[in-house]
């Protein structure tokens, strides 16, 4: 809250004390972006040609801007992806940050590496063994283990995840995985599943990690041990050896800015839009996120508390990791973190109105023309996208579209770009592996449908396959 004061009060001191000083600096800075992305004003010195262009930068008089000194930016990265918690907004900007620059990605041979099960290095496709392929960027989802990591990737990688604040947590995974895990599909809803977990909860059943611990299950930590103060320090010290940086979903602009000093990357790099964002209850016509919470997630204050308790493991987990996250932005100095998330902000909407339809507002998948880019739909509420303004120039409007292009479907580019389909990687040493999952594709009005299913059967989603796609340059104006 603090944050979102000090924003506003920079915005009222800008707009009402400095009146058309600060209006001709801000058209100033619009039409200079504008100008870059139109290539009126630019400089590619740092890019190679035949890459993506990166659509942010625009100049900046600030120190806190694009340039971070002397230091080199960190092209080896591990990031854990944990599920609901802003992770795919995260993962979006490695994939762009990697695209831009040529870099290779650790993928998997499916969506997953192989999750739920621990992370092992032959779920990399292309691996052939212990660093005999280098990767740079490795962030799909996966239950920590990392020693097989290790094989993969670089000594020198920088490793980071994010965590969220376990009751909404709870909240989103079991609207996202109602119909995945067996104990919340036998609960009529979220406040009866916390009246009494036991009840629907079986820890033997495959997909019930969903409900229980769910942070704690990702990092690959144990989950089957009785809650002790003993095992929470051990998992906390475990993170803290093996993560070098924590981020929070709630505080993602701050989180964002702490990353980049970390990668010495530019602010530029770490600017996005929200993705996967749900739909929480029917909003008719708008499309728009709301608040409050639809009847089957809608918890009282008893409940709450129950399903704190309940997720006891992730709840020291996060409590251990904002302590530390905000000792972190008292050491960056909070009068400078203000300053960077107000010019990360300030970029957002200027890309915002720049590239998106409708002010920027995430809509139905359903009503996106463009069936590419159409979010994946799970559970019980509407996952949401975008659509890209209309009228915009080829680079402008590939540079816009890589910032709102789902996982799946990106996944799906980057893994046909890595890997041609006249190109097998081979199996690291000749070793047979059990695929992680085999596509089922109809022919649907033009375009290619699947149904994913993971290695045991169990089906994960149904979504379009950007494979015959790469290169579409299929517009709506």
């Amino acid at each position: 809250m603090a944050f979102r004061r000090s924003a506003r009060r920079m915005r009222w001191l800008g707009c009402y004390r400095l009146g058309p000083i600060w209006k001709a600096l801000l058209v100033f800075v619009v039409i200079a972006f504008a100008g870059q992305l139109l290539g009126v004003i630019f400089n590619k010195s740092w890019m190679q040609p035949e890459r993506p262009h990166s659509l942010y930068s625009f100049p900046s008089d600030n120190s806190q801007g694009d340039s971070l000194g002397s230091c080199q930016p960190h092209i080896h990265i591990m990031f854990l992806k944990t599920h609901k918690t802003a992770s795919s907004t995260v993962l979006n900007l490695l994939y762009r940050f990697g695209e831009e620059r040529g870099l290779k990605f650790a993928l998997p041979v499916g969506y997953q590496f192989g999750y739920p099960l621990p992370f092992i290095a032959q779920r990399v496709k292309g691996y052939r063994g212990p660093h005999v392929a280098e990767f740079d960027i490795m962030g799909n989802h996966m239950r920590f283990n990392k020693p097989e990591v290790e094989k993969v990737m670089p000594a020198d990688t920088f490793y980071f995840s994010i965590l969220r604040e376990p009751l909404a947590l709870a909240e989103s995974s079991y609207a996202y995985y109602k119909n995945v895990a067996p104990a919340f599909r036998r609960a009529k809803g979220l406040g009866d599943f916390a009246d009494n977990p036991y009840k629907y909860y079986d820890p033997r059943l495959r997909n019930n990690h969903y409900a229980r611990n769910l942070m704690w299950f990702d990092f690959g930590l144990d989950h089957t041990s009785n809650f002790s103060l003993a095992l929470v320090k051990r998992g906390v010290a475990a993170v803290r050896r093996n993560f070098k940086l924590i981020l929070l979903s709630e505080y993602f602009d701050q989180s964002m800015v702490l990353l980049r000093h970390a990668l010495c990357w530019p602010l530029d790099a770490v600017v996005s839009f929200s993705l996967n964002a749900r739909q929480q209850v029917p909003s008719g016509r708008s499309g728009w996120v709301v608040k409050a919470a639809p009847a089957p997630l809608a918890l009282t204050d008893k409940q709450k508390s129950k399903l704190r308790e309940w997720n006891a493991l992730d709840w020291h987990l996060y409590q251990a990791f904002n302590l530390t996250f905000w000792q972190e932005v008292e050491r960056f100095g909070r009068s400078r973190m203000e300053t960077e998330v107000a010019l990360l902000r300030t970029k957002r909407e200027i890309l915002t109105r720049i590239c998106l339809r409708d002010g920027g507002r995430p809509i139905e998948a359903s009503r996106i023309r463009d069936k590419t880019i159409r979010p994946f739909q799970s559970g019980l509420v509407k996952i949401l996208g975008y659509e890209l303004q209309s009228g915009l120039d080829n680079a402008t409007w590939e540079a816009c579209l890589r910032m709102i292009r789902p996982e799946i479907q990106y996944k799906d580019l980057l893994d046909l770009r890595q890997f041609p389909r006249t190109q097998q990687p081979p199996v690291a040493g000749g070793l047979p592996i059990r695929r992680e999952s085999s596509k089922l594709r109809t022919e649907d009005h033009g375009g290619r449908r699947f149904m994913e299913k993971d290695w045991d059967g169990t089906i994960l989603f149904r979504n379009q396959s950007l494979d015959h796609q790469v290169d579409s340059k299929v517009r709506f104006r």
